[in-house]
């Protein structure tokens, strides 16, 4: 007989509603002996089956629901099931060129994004002709042999990087783990190209997986509306957004980041793409908190702020803090923007929501004395979709605000 779990009463309206978590808090008792990462079938209070989910009885999340078909098995042929479809839905992205035309050319992007595609922990990203992944809950690392050699089958990489070195892994009883999985190591400096620029990227060691794929679509926005402005790129890291805002006809570009090496990167990507970093850019390496205030009391303007800070708030405990935050450095965004300047500022934070993400950033006006229109809201791209059933996938929210 397989291992279940029942529900106490009134806990299965989230899993009808096909939200992929159940909390310890819901469950009244487990039956038989699941094994960590195994299956188990979901029961409600009074014995109806409503679900199939892998286990861990170590984390909050206990089960991390699959299916919600009581026909469908959930064996090898169920995973590389669910990660060829997921791979098959960025097929526009896949091809050659990308489904576009030649300058628009794209090769980094993500092709497993976890719950939202059914496959709750896993995240796969390729660049050019590697890919890197991560095994983030204890249900995917047991398959990690499995998946791996899927995407061997499905998809030929030259090599695939294991970058399952997220904080993340220890709520689930997993320690870190970065290396080598397949085939053979990209090198250091691997180049990739995205809307027709091109990056260096040190899959092996760089943040998230190598580079922010999520603010793809967001770049372009700000090197549509960069023509001719002065810019600053706040929490730069290796300069993307002022890259994107350079190639827009941006007049200059200041990176500012803690990273020392980060900048040096913004430089290497800035002439890769044929830019001067000496006379269209300055980098300056600091905490950017100080550095934004030290550009407000010496009275510099900027045409375009960016704003895209790491995430400040990793749960709902951390809230009041982030949100202090969120709001100090948009403060100081809207303090340094010149009269009818845009701000493009970002939240990755998964528990601020949209609606206080912007509610924030109104505050931040108000206290800064500017009006200000919101002429877009931003987020991650159509590579990294959000499941309806599952609204905590919106991690990545944004808003364009033209000042007063």
């Amino acid at each position: 007989m397989s291992a279940s779990i029942r529900l106490h009463p009134g806990k299965d309206k989230p899993v009808r509603q096909r939200h992929p978590w159940i909390f310890s808090g819901a469950i009244a008792r487990v039956e038989g002996h699941p094994d960590p990462g195994g299956v188990v079938e979901v029961f409600d209070a009074q014995g109806a089956w409503l679900a199939r989910g892998y286990f861990n009885d170590r984390s909050q999340i206990v089960v991390r629901l699959l299916t919600w078909d009581r026909e469908q098995a959930v064996d090898a042929g169920f995973w590389r099931c669910r990660l060829a479809a997921a791979i098959a839905a960025r097929s526009s992205l896949r091809s050659p060129l990308g489904g576009q035309t030649p300058p628009e050319r794209t090769t980094a992007y993500r092709l497993a994004h976890a719950e939202s595609d059914g496959l709750p922990g896993l995240i796969v990203d390729r660049y050019g002709d590697w890919l890197a992944v991560q095994f983030l809950t204890l249900g995917v690392e047991a398959r990690r042999d499995m998946l791996l050699q899927n995407l061997v089958e499905l998809l030929s990489p030259r090599g695939i990087v294991d970058r399952s070195d997220v904080a993340v892994r220890r709520q689930e009883g997993l320690s870190l783990r970065s290396g080598l999985a397949r085939g053979e190591m990209p090198p250091p400096d691997l180049e990739i190209i995205e809307h027709g620029l091109s990056f260096p990227v040190g899959i092996a060691g760089g943040q998230k997986t190598g580079f922010y794929l999520d603010q793809r679509d967001n770049r372009r926005v700000v090197k549509a509306h960069a023509g001719g402005r002065r810019v600053l790129n706040a929490f730069s890291f290796t300069g993307a957004f002022g890259i994107y805002a350079l190639a827009g006809g941006a007049s200059h570009v200041t990176n500012v980041d803690a990273s020392y090496e980060a900048l040096k990167g913004a430089e290497a990507a800035m002439r890769l793409n044929g830019f001067d970093p000496d006379l269209q850019s300055e980098g300056i390496a600091g905490d950017v908190f100080q550095v934004l205030r030290a550009f407000r009391d010496e009275g510099r303007k900027f045409d375009l702020v960016i704003l895209d800070p790491p995430k400040f708030a990793k749960g709902k405990s951390d809230l009041p803090a982030a949100t202090r935050g969120y709001k100090d450095i948009n403060l100081l965004g809207f303090k340094l923007l010149a009269p009818g300047g845009l701000l493009a500022t970002f939240s990755c934070s998964g528990s601020v929501t949209p609606d206080l993400f912007q509610k924030v950033i109104f505050g931040a006006s108000l206290d800064a004395g500017r009006d200000a229109q919101i002429l877009a809201k931003l987020g991650h791209g159509p590579d990294h979709p959000i499941l309806l059933s599952f609204p905590e996938g919106e991690y990545l929210k944004g808003l364009l605000c033209r000042g007063a």
